[in-house]
């Protein structure tokens, strides 16, 4: 077993120093990473014709409409933009000494640094002089000509070295491959984010701990997957949330029950194995409860409850456990739930509650009723041997008969596995490598463990863990390149479900079809209509909107007494549902700030004041008014943008500004005093959330920040810390009223909302610009912007529409191709072998 883990782990430590010091000799490397190609293999030469160009610039954007000539916008950057940018001042660390609008390609970071503000029309700032709208206009669209103009005729589809599967897709890797469900926090560290997403390529670093986790990981899943008759007694235990409400359904279990715990378990071999529950110190008043105890929803054990004796400094008096229980090995779904007996309100001794269990409040405000804390697993004893088990069933798809068979069939399984995993057929070789370790654990314990020694080796592989793209044979080392139809299926099953490509694609990749751009084509309509799209909002749409904010957000108890994680969890889903629904519908992806629609259960409606929705599923609902509409109505975005016990207008509107415009405020500096030192109350009374900001304000300093994000937060400030609509705060009507930083008054979130689809531009390009970086598993450069302004102005014509977004990005040169300097490691890994 050592020697076999030992020989992974010299397999993997080699790639990676083939992989880093490939990296760190490549050629010709300009600032950006990306060798600067001279031509490029389907792209136009460099001497491609004005006519050609023109043509092609067409379907993005005509010159500017006011025909003015670039010299005279040189002219005008220089009277309004160079006052604050220069060399002495360097505004935003940025200095527009010497540009020239004609040569802004020889500026390209800069020029479309300011093609973004521009276009959010942010610059100049407020109170600084302006040219004339239609100035500022035909600037934009001069920059924009002639950096698509250079695009074109000096094509970059920029590249990254390598991707390792994270978190997510490992998991979904492993159940693909073996039908397992696991908790891979429980084997990986968490993944490092570039550019609000976990799967950017120049963040995945290794290390020796991270690698060591990897093999960890392949030998538990290993074992899992084909059991051990061998396995000694643990104890896993699962805990419920403490700040999550148990006095209403919880997914997972019984439909019918009440609160508890649900869980993915796997049993590693048939046995007895016994289960503990530990419960809340509350709820020792109630008499007659029930805890029901079920696998895969079939009822094994019932126990009555009596938590008389319970003491709140011994949680161990809580605890309660049942008899042995035989169960047979596989992953199952385990679930521990209240029964309830009797239906109507609840009896409380001082208020009603939502939430559960809360620090801060004593036992008597809290509902008589028990909560779980805690289930666990222990076992297993008694071991009687190892069921079939849908893994296995996977895995040994041929059984020996007698000895000499069993070589063979290790063979098929084998080569078939690793195809899978290694998401395109096995070569010879490898499988040669595999079956040393398969030979190794079959005379240490026969043919299943000789099987499950080749399984460890496959799942600590390189070319599982990490997502190789082979160059083609004979590519320029000067010249950008296609990848091959491997690498091509692979990207599009990532990006669309988050999961390794499925048989119909690596079928069509086989027959050499995916090239074709109608067969590529009726895969994306394929794939966007199955129930696996929806990893677009569980993965881009949460990670892009930065969902997982909401955990770091717990509203202050006594301010918020009914709120609770359940609320929360609802609302991150009503947000994963709306963004769904647009893929799935098709829709425009201005509905994103405009839907007059949303998605509800009956405890986020009632949340809202929304009637007429009953029961935990979550249905498509109409707003009665305009007081919400789209993501701004969502209480996931609201509570994210917000502190525990006050509203912040300075996080909603930089929120709004980083990922709804992508033109985020500059960083405050290190001396100024943050907004909490401001004191809470002045002469006996409390200062409101505006009055708070005003002083804060008053520092030139300060001001010249917020007077970009505060009027934009402001116009949300009637949404309170949870999304509720209030008219007060500190019984004071609410002032709300200010201005967008083009001048535009805002009042409300209507205002907001029409100002925001008034530059619809920036938003579409924004969400362009983080679709292909999710897509491409890289950061977008200065050199991706002419592709997106492409995708985008292709977009327009379809009302854009959400598949027009994603085939463009798609059908781009960043997703379909790539720059050279990722020869030198695929060149490498290729004469290794």
């Amino acid at each position: 077993m050592k020697r076999s883990v030992t020989a992974v782990l010299t397999v993997v430590l080699g790639l990676t120093l083939v992989l880093v010091g490939q990296v760190a000799d490549a050629r010709s490397v300009d600032a950006g990473g990306v060798i600067a190609a001279e031509s490029a293999f389907e792209f136009p030469s460099r001497q491609a014709t004005e006519l050609s160009v023109s043509s092609e610039l067409s379907e993005i954007h005509s010159s500017n409409s006011l025909e003015i000539e670039a010299a005279t916008l040189t002219g005008v950057v220089q009277t309004y933009c160079q006052v604050c940018h220069n060399d002495a001042m360097m505004t935003g660390n940025l200095s527009l000494a010497g540009f020239e609008v004609e040569n802004a390609p020889n500026k390209p970071e800069t020029a479309e640094k300011m093609i973004r503000k521009l276009r959010a029309g942010m610059m100049p700032p407020p109170g600084m002089p302006r040219p004339s709208p239609d100035t500022l206009l035909a600037l934009v669209e001069e920059l924009e000509t002639r950096m698509d103009q250079n695009a074109v005729m000096n094509p970059n589809p920029g590249g990254r070295t390598f991707q390792r599967l994270n978190r997510a897709e490992y998991g979904e890797s492993i159940r693909d491959l073996l039908g397992l469900h696991i908790d891979v926090g429980e084997y990986l560290p968490l993944d490092t984010k570039s550019a609000n997403f976990d799967n950017i390529a120049d963040v995945q670093m290794l290390s020796p701990t991270l690698l060591d986790a990897y093999l960890t990981a392949a030998s538990e899943i290993s074992r899992l997957a084909i059991g051990d008759r061998e396995v000694t007694p643990t104890e896993t235990v699962y805990s419920a949330e403490k700040r999550a409400s148990q006095m209403v359904h919880v997914e997972g279990t019984p439909f019918g029950s009440r609160g508890g715990v649900a869980a993915d378990h796997i049993f590693p071999a048939d046995g007895e194995y016994t289960f503990w529950f530990q419960f809340q110190s509350v709820g020792k008043r109630a008499l007659g409860e029930q805890l029901e105890l079920s696998f895969d929803g079939e009822r094994v054990a019932l126990l009555g409850i009596d938590l008389s004796e319970a003491e709140y400094a011994d949680p161990t008096s809580t605890r309660i456990e049942t008899d042995p229980i035989f169960v047979r090995a596989g992953p199952k779904r385990i679930a521990a739930a209240f029964v309830p007996r009797f239906e109507g309100p609840v009896e409380e001794l001082r208020a009603p509650l939502g939430r559960s269990v809360q620090e801060g409040f004593p036992e008597e405000m809290l509902t008589t009723l028990p909560h779980l804390r805690d289930l666990a697993v222990s076992g297993p004893y008694s071991v009687t041997g190892v069921s079939e088990t849908s893994s296995r069933q996977r895995i040994f798809t041929c059984r020996p008969t007698a000895l000499d068979e069993e070589e063979a069939c290790a063979r098929d399984i084998v080569t078939r596995i690793s195809s899978e995993a290694y998401r395109r057929p096995a070569r010879d070789a490898e499988v040669d490598d595999l079956m040393g370790f398969y030979l190794e654990g079959a005379l240490e314990g026969g043919f299943e463990r000789g099987v499950r020694h080749a399984l460890q080796a496959v799942l600590a592989s390189p070319y599982f863990v990490f997502r190789f793209e082979e160059a083609p044979e004979g590519v320029d080392w000067t010249e950008p390149y296609k990848i091959n139809q491997q690498a091509l299926a692979s990207r599009l099953s990532f990006f669309l479900w988050g999961t390794p490509p499925d048989h119909l694609l690596l079928e069509d990749v086989a027959n050499g079809l995916l090239a074709n751009e109608e067969v590529l084509g009726s895969h994306v309509e394929r794939m966007l209509m199955d129930p696996r799209s929806e990893a677009l909002a569980t993965r881009f749409a949460a990670q892009w909107l930065r969902l997982q904010d909401l955990e770091k957000v717990s509203p202050n108890v006594y301010d918020y007494p009914y709120f609770d994680m359940t609320l929360s969890e609802a609302m991150h889903r009503e947000t994963e549902l709306f963004f769904y629904n647009l893929v799935r519908e098709d829709r425009s992806v201005l509905e994103l700030l405009n839907a007059d629609y949303t998605f509800l259960n009956e405890r986020l409606a009632q949340h809202y004041g929304i009637p007429g929705v009953a029961g935990s599923a979550f249905r498509k609902v109409s707003y009665p008014d305009e007081t919400r509409r789209g993501l701004l109505g969502h209480g996931s975005v609201l509570m994210l943008t917000s502190m525990a016990n006050r509203t912040s207008p300075v996080l909603r509107g930089k929120w709004v500004m980083e990922v709804i415009l992508d033109a985020p405020p500059p960083p405050p500096p290190p001396d100024i005093p943050a907004l909490a030192e401001i004191e809470d109350a002045e002469d006996g009374k409390f200062l409101t959330t505006r009055e708070r900001m005003e002083r804060h304000r008053v520092n030139p300093t300060c001001n010249a920040c917020h007077q970009f994000m505060d009027p934009i937060g402001l116009a949300l400030d009637n949404f309170d810390v949870t999304g509720t609509w209030r008219i007060r705060e500190f019984g004071r009507e609410l002032d709300t009223n200010g201005m967008l930083y083009d001048g535009t008054p805002l009042a409300n979130p209507s205002d907001l909302h029409k100002a925001l689809l008034n530059r619809s531009i920036p938003f579409v390009r924004t969400f362009a610009n983080n679709l292909m970086a999710y897509a491409t598993g890289r950061r977008m450069e200065y050199f991706d912007q002419p592709m997106i302004r492409k995708i985008t102005k292709n977009a327009e014509t379809n009302n854009y529409r959400m598949s027009s977004f994603i085939l463009g990005v798609i059908n781009s040169d960043a997703f379909q191709m790539k720059a050279s300097t990722q020869i030198a490691v695929e060149e490498a890994e290729n004469n290794r072998e």
